[in-house]
């Protein structure tokens, strides 16, 4: 497939030393009858910003139904809660999301345009006969810088940025960028995070996979950060078939998959629409999911929130994100668990010792009847012969 080679051909391209420009996959038949320019991830040295785009998608997005996103919006549609983007920034000019943008700092201006991309699938609204809108139409966007102004993310920016996020009462907090090396700073921000009751989303791997020794994309699986933090809801990609991408990178132990390959989001101006694919759009998805419920049920904690999006979620090998079931499942309560946690199980005594202790139990019965019967047939012939009278 075009989509794939293309893919593979961006794995190739990356150098890991230099700011790269990494697209996403083109649109392909299967996404309708508009091509849409890809997403990028990155800018190369040369690069100018991102402007808008000249194609509108004119279906509905796949992922809609995926996630069940008509019947979840009968219910919530996010309204009251504050998601926090960091990322690239988000632009607060785009009309998906007017008024319902406030950045930190020059978080309000993104260069690249996957910061408001992923702020589009949390919270975007249709401007247009596409119907192209994030998981949590109603939501409102906190932006916070996690990248340089070309897209290279930075683990202290990324760690200031998520306890800011939680300063500043975010209920759910997105982290577009799969960080490596030494995670300690990372996973005390999100244990503050969670002492505010802020939910943090994060791909479980990056959007490509670096380039092995051989020059071929590096798939193995290795630790992504925040998302190897064990408080973090950390997501993978997977397609509208319901597979990962061929040369995906990939992931350790993720918690969720949703859907985020061959997407379709808005850009940083304009009503048009760009295609995007990588698992940093996979956590978007959930992190707008995940306004949803507290939205509706605003008494969850964020740790709640967490269970909930993974219990509720359709059962695979990666759990399924499924928005409508994170907000109707009804789950047991922890009380509810410890009620029912079945008794101890008692095991019948059928050791050696146990056989012994009966058949000891037994001799020492039949024993004594012989004993008293041994002594009745000397006792009665005597009491006869006195006529039962006491011995002199």
């Amino acid at each position: 497939m075009p989509y794939d080679r293309c893919r593979r051909a961006m794995a190739l391209a990356a150098v890991a030393a230099v700011p790269a420009l990494v697209l996403a996959p083109p649109a392909t038949a299967a996404d309708g009858p508009v091509a849409l320019p890809p997403l990028r991830l990155r800018m190369a040295a040369d690069d100018t910003c991102a402007t808008a785009s000249d194609k509108t998608a004119e279906l509905r997005p796949w992922t809609h139904q995926a996630l069940q996103l008509p019947r979840s919006w009968q219910l919530s549609r996010g309204a009251g809660v504050t998601v926090a983007v960091i990322d690239t920034g988000v632009a607060t000019g785009t009309p998906a999301l007017e008024g319902r943008v406030r950045a930190v700092g020059d978080a309000g201006e993104d260069c690249v345009g996957h910061g408001t991309f992923a702020a589009g699938l949390i919270a975007a609204s249709a401007t247009g006969p596409g119907s192209v809108t994030g998981v949590a139409p109603g939501a409102e966007i906190l932006a916070l810088r996690g990248t340089d102004g070309r897209g290279v993310a930075d683990a202290a920016l990324v760690a200031r940025a998520i306890r800011s996020a939680a300063d500043e009462g975010a209920g759910v907090v997105y982290v577009g960028q799969a960080l490596t090396g030494d995670g300690d700073e990372l996973a005390d921000a999100v244990a503050y995070a969670l002492d505010k009751d802020a939910l943090v989303v994060a791909p479980a791997a990056p959007d490509v996979a670096p380039e092995g020794a051989d020059g071929r994309p590096d798939t193995r699986p290795r630790a992504s950060w925040p998302a190897h933090v064990p408080d973090v809801v950390s997501v993978v990609d997977h397609g509208p078939a319901g597979d990962r991408p061929e040369a995906a990178p990939g992931a350790l132990a993720p918690d969720l998959s949703a859907p985020g390959d061959a997407v379709v989001g808005i850009g940083v101006e304009g009503d048009g629409h760009f295609l995007g694919s990588g698992s940093s759009l996979a956590a978007a998805h959930v992190a707008g999911a995940a306004a949803l419920v507290r939205s509706y049920l605003p008494r969850l904690s964020a740790a709640d929130v967490a269970r909930r999006l993974q219990e509720a979620a359709y059962p695979d090998s990666v759990p399924k994100l499924d928005a409508y079931a994170g907000l109707t499942a009804v789950l047991p309560t922890a009380r509810a668990r410890a009620e029912a946690r079945p008794e101890p199980a008692r095991i019948p005594r059928t050791t050696a010792a146990g056989t012994r202790d009966r058949a000891l139990l037994l001799g020492g019965g039949a024993l004594c009847v012989v004993l008293l019967i041994g002594a009745a047939m000397v006792v009665v012939p005597l009491g006869k012969a006195r006529g039962w009278r006491p011995a002199p």
